[in-house]
């Protein structure tokens, strides 16, 4: 550190006094590399780590007139090529930059910044996780992540407990600061709970909405937390049809404790009055749901207090919708099967490329930034590239679907049925079995149904045991809190093996320590700016700084 001192002397004109003010401020050595992006791609540290421009522009003024560097979400990125990238290799470093998301968006503000090897699974990924249509729940909002890895694996997965007499863990929803997960609970005398997870195992139950045997999804909207009930056919699972026959259809907001207030029924007069809920996400900084069954199928749109506006439907069931460059995305149970997009008016079909030809579709994950879905009968998953086509990613070995899917620590990851495994792509057509199965039981259809991001683990529910189970990839952390929008400081060290991640200055998470040995990040892999293993960063951003030391506490005050 470089110790400096400021003298200002102000003296006024023709007076006969003078006033001198004296401050001493602690001002870190100069970065390894520094971007201030606000006229173009350049390293201004002295160390030549110039980035090459791929379509980010430099000449539109973020929403507070502010000079910043516009990336889209879509295409464009910086990438300092492997040959001038900062070497992380073992050793401490920070990264921090300034980053601006505007609310509300139609898309994932995605990715920050990456330096990662998918093949050797080696680097670093710094991003914001905005999980949508993970099944029938947004498990995750705008929650910051960090992560490290060299090919590490915790070698079984984590029992972390039933919530409640829960046969299926139908979805996961992070909320300021804790996970929360819906069940479907179908016995006589029973309801659907929400279950708030307090570690080791254990689950505070957070009340019914109401009497139906399922709460099928959750999603956080504009600060809250929001449930939707369904009643949830068990026989579909191969379990015994639930005694429990409550229609649900209905969407509430957490009021704390056991509390929930009823924000409206899913109803309109083309399709009749639902029973199910088949989704929740955010699009358009307004909540959206879709049901499950016929009764009221379609797309509706929360207009506020207990009102929903009916935006139609394309003459199939949608479900589990997904917010994506600009529109909303959502799988059908209805053949031939294929996702539906939907742009705020309109709605078109774009799975009449897929092939072979799937009954059902189930769920989306976005992973190198384009959009994949999961699918039944014969569990191939699917990417949709830059032309709207699908090409086919492949197929978990003997899986008949592929169920929850989400993009973590740099891979992609999808859980499976019958066998209720989690896999994980390591490249088009391979996919590796990670962990145990996660439920054992002799029911013909055992499912990993949901997934959520969380504490930097990997969180997956089961069918029909109930239970959650948690594992981790490499070394993360995460801010369980959604970020708001405008700008923040955005600062994430490498310390004295652990990880930490600030947010304006404030630490808001760190990880479990690592042995630094076994975390080598390597060299000669390129830096890219804007996008990563997931998405592409849909923002501005500005003052990126690389330094190849992990920053104290004082010196993040003096930066």
């Amino acid at each position: 550190m470089h110790r400096i001192s400021l003298l200002a002397i102000a003296i006024g004109w023709g007076l006969t006094t003078g006033i001198a003010l004296a401050a001493e401020t602690d001002i870190p050595a100069g970065p390894d590399a520094h971007w201030p992006l606000t006229e173009d791609a350049q390293d201004s540290s002295g160390n030549g780590r110039h980035a090459e421009n791929h379509g980010v522009v430099f000449d539109l003024a973020a929403p507070d007139g502010s000079h910043a560097a516009r990336f889209d979400g879509e295409s464009a990125f910086l990438e300092v090529p492997g040959t001038l990238a900062p070497a992380f290799r073992a050793q401490d470093f920070t990264v921090s930059v300034d980053i601006f998301v505007e609310e509300p968006l139609d898309d994932a503000p995605g990715d920050i910044l990456t330096s990662f090897d998918p093949d050797a699974r080696r680097g670093l990924n710094l991003g914001l996780a905005t999980y949508s249509g993970v099944g029938n729940s947004q498990p995750n909002y705008r929650n910051l992540y960090f992560g490290i890895d060299n090919g590490q694996l915790e070698p079984e997965w984590t029992d972390c407990g039933r919530p409640g007499n829960a046969v299926l863990v139908f979805g996961f929803a992070v909320h300021e600061g804790a996970l929360y997960a819906g069940t479907c609970e179908p016995l006589e005398g029973e309801a659907g709970h929400v279950y708030r997870y307090d570690g080791d195992g254990k689950w505070t139950d957070c009340g019914s909405p109401d009497a139906s045997n399922a709460v099928a999804a959750l999603a956080v909207c504009n600060g809250s937390l929001y449930a939707g009930t369904s009643w949830y056919d068990t026989t579909g699972s191969a379990l015994p049809a639930s005694p429990n026959t409550t229609p649900g259809g209905r969407i509430y907001r957490y009021e704390g404790s056991q509390e929930w207030a009823f924000c409206g029924a899913l109803a309109n007069p083309e399709t009749g009055e639902s029973v199910t809920l088949g989704g929740l996400a955010v699009y358009q900084g307004a909540l959206h749901a879709t049901t499950l069954k016929k009764d009221g199928f379609g797309l509706y749109r929360h207009a506020g207090g207990s009102r929903w506006d009916y935006c139609g439907n394309p003459g199939r069931r949608v479900l589990n919708p997904c917010a994506f460059n600009g529109a909303l995305y959502m799988v059908s149970y209805d053949g031939p099967g294929g996702p539906f997009r939907y742009d705020g008016k309109t709605f078109s079909y774009v799975g009449g490329s897929i092939s072979p030809p799937i009954s059902q579709d189930y769920s989306f994950a976005v992973y190198g930034g384009l959009l994949h879905v999961s699918t039944w009968p014969e569990a191939h998953v699917y990417r949709m590239n830059v032309d709207g086509a699908w090409s086919l990613v492949g197929r978990p070995a003997g899986e008949l679907e592929t169920m929850g899917m989400m993009t973590y620590n740099g891979k992609l990851y999808t859980g499976t049925l019958p066998s209720a495994q989690v896999y994980r792509l390591d490249r088009d057509g391979a996919w590796t079995p990670i962990g145990q199965a996660l439920d054992t039981s002799d029911n013909k259809y055992r499912r990993a149904w949901s997934m959520a991001l969380y504490r930097g683990r990997l969180f997956c529910g089961t069918l029909p045991s109930g239970r959650v189970f948690s594992i981790e990839a490499g070394r993360n952390v995460t801010c369980d809190h959604a970020l708001g929008s405008g700008w923040h400081r955005i600062t994430a060290v490498r310390r004295d093996n652990r990880l930490f991640l600030y947010s304006d200055g404030e630490l808001t998470g760190s990880s479990a320590p690592l042995n630094s040995a076994a975390y080598d990040l390597g060299e000669g892999i390129p830096l890219r700016i804007g996008f990563g293993a997931g998405d592409y960063f849909n923002g501005w951003m500005r003052d990126l700084r690389v330094y190849l030391r992990g920053f104290s506490e004082e010196e993040l005050r003096g930066l």
